[in-house]
């Protein structure tokens, strides 16, 4: 079902761009005001000057020159890559992450190639399309799933290395014509390639497709911090350990178990509390409450892969920051050019 192709890379010239380590960042969505300027500071071509400029045409013009000065360079074949990723989650627990990096031809959802699993934004979708088509090159990867067995990492040194990220590349890529794929992470993004071929451009765009049978495959809490909780209240109960027996909702330094029917998620969206941020982190989410800077903070448990694919399947989405899948990809690593 799923149209999956090697495709011919483009990747910095460390010779001339410099270290790798100073040229990537993570994606473009995660990355604050401040750790922006922080990476635009580390390097001329950080990877951060295209996927967060201060003007989409600017860099397009800068992608140009950066080809013209060799600072980028081109695979003469195409090929697929298998990426291995070394992390310490927020458990503290050291995992290692693979899946291969290919090229994949945008589907409309309807069509059951590829599946969603959470709601989109239109506004990061706009900025994204005038990226593209001032760049003409997909600059970052998505994280799909799909049911699969872990791949077997070569025994030799990686071709491509920039901190816990190793990458080889690999001629052949497993055929995906009868597997289903649903996006972890990159929604706006892929509705974005959609959106583009819907212009006439290629549909195409740069993936990273990820086993589901593999230990370094984790989702980690995303915990909600509200300014109002728009009446909610649960059984008092005493501090809870690692493992949340349920929705917990804390405020004024106690803690209350919610009713729970349905995903954690979906639980308290159905309260709809008002002026919401988000944290992975549960001591920072109680922290915000003590410091009186939000009412209460809703304590979740993390979404399991199962009730992802079930929700995906039956046609519906869920809100967002359902899922947090750690870690991040990490943007730079290689580009795709859209010709």
């Amino acid at each position: 079902m799923a149209d999956v192709k090697p495709f011919r890379a483009e990747r910095y010239d460390e010779a001339k761009a410099g270290r790798l380590e100073q040229l990537v960042a993570p994606p473009y969505d995660v990355i604050s005001p401040a750790e922006r300027e922080t990476y635009l500071a580390r390097s001329p071509y950080n990877i951060v000057h295209l996927t967060l400029p201060d003007d989409e045409k600017q860099a397009g013009r800068d992608l140009a020159d950066w080809r013209a000065q060799g600072v980028l360079a081109r695979d003469a074949e195409p090929g697929v890559w298998l990426l291995s990723q070394d992390y310490t989650g927020p458990d503290g627990v050291q995992r290692t992450r693979s899946g291969l990096v290919a090229s994949l031809r945008a589907e409309p959802y309807e069509r059951g190639a590829v599946l969603p699993h959470e709601r989109t934004h239109s506004g990061p979708k706009e900025g994204r399309l005038r990226l593209l088509r001032a760049t003409r090159t997909q600059l970052e990867p998505i994280f799909l799933l799909y049911e699969g067995d872990a791949l077997d990492v070569p025994d030799h040194a990686p071709d491509l290395q920039s901190g816990g990220d190793k990458l080889w590349r690999v001629d052949q890529a497993p055929s995906f014509e009868d597997t289903q794929l649903l996006i972890a992470d990159g929604h706006h993004r892929y509705e974005t390639a959609l959106a583009y071929a819907a212009e006439g451009g290629s549909p195409y765009l740069m993936v990273v497709l990820v086993p589901t049978r593999q230990e370094g495959l984790t989702i980690f809490p995303t915990h909600r911090i509200a300014e109002h909780v728009n009446g909610a209240h649960g059984t008092p109960i005493d501090e809870p350990g690692e493992e949340l027996p349920g929705v917990v909702l804390y405020r004024d330094g106690r803690y209350e178990l919610l009713e729970s029917k349905g995903l954690d998620v979906e639980v308290v969206e159905q309260i709809a509390p008002e002026g919401v941020s988000y944290t992975p982190r549960r001591d920072e989410a109680v922290a915000t409450v003590d410091r009186g800077e939000a009412e209460a903070a809703f304590l979740l448990r993390p979404t399991r892969i199962e009730d992802v694919w079930t929700v995906a399947r039956s046609g519906r989405t869920m809100p967002q920051k359902s899922t947090y899948f750690f870690p991040k990809l990490t943007s730079g690593l290689l580009f795709h050019p859209l010709d």
